[in-house]
């Protein structure tokens, strides 16, 4: 168990302090974006009593998202750039959706 606690000791010496930079920075403040969406529907749903995915779970799946992705071309990581490029057209899609079914429902109540 010793040597799984110094091994992860050595790594995140390597990753924080020696391998430290801005693309690093931004690809975990990238993921915790990401991750957010998680907090925002678990939330959601709590106070609704039901499952719900709100609309800011769209907007923090693009923002987080589209992060991921320019972080993922800064790594050229080509599985993490398909991964993340194709998320990011499934999420402008469901919020183009959202915004047109409260469009066409708008226009129905004038």
């Amino acid at each position: 168990m010793g040597d799984v606690w110094s091994g992860l000791g050595t790594w995140f010496h390597q990753v924080f302090v020696e391998q430290f930079d801005v693309w690093i920075a931004i690809g975990f403040f990238a993921q915790a974006m990401f991750s957010a969406r998680f907090i925002i529907q678990w939330i959601a749903s709590e106070r609704a009593g039901r499952s719900v995915v709100p609309v800011a779970f769209w907007f923090f799946s693009i923002a987080g998202g589209g992060m991921l992705f320019v972080y993922a071309l800064s790594r050229k990581d080509p599985v993490f750039i398909a991964g993340q490029g194709a998320g990011l057209l499934i999420y402008a899609r469901n919020l183009w959706l959202i915004f047109r079914e409260r469009k066409t429902a708008l226009t129905n109540a004038s």
